[in-house]
């Protein structure tokens, strides 16, 4: 197992759970998701664990929210972003 395998930013599961749950991205190519994916994570800061149990223990419930809430934000201005900007690789 190599390092890189180990290794994981928490916000991408958050990202990627908040854009799957909205209804205004149903029928988008997976390639757009990941540049609005792409686009979201950039405006977060990196979250890194090693297991995710750590994340859940190490976590307060207003910690949780917070972050919650700075990734719905960010999902709503990427998705916004791509939008308007077109995709990266267009």
């Amino acid at each position: 197992m190599t390092i890189d395998t180990q290794i994981a930013n928490y916000y991408e599961k958050l990202v990627v759970d908040e854009l799957t749950s909205r209804d205004e991205v149903a029928g988008k190519p997976e390639d757009e998701l990941a540049d609005i994916a792409c686009v979201a994570l950039n405006r977060l800061p990196a979250r890194y664990y090693r297991f995710s149990v750590d994340m859940a223990f190490y976590l307060s419930v207003q910690e949780q929210h917070q972050m919650e809430l700075a990734v719905r934000d960010a999902v709503t201005h990427a998705l916004k972003f791509v939008q308007e900007h077109g995709r990266g690789g267009e």
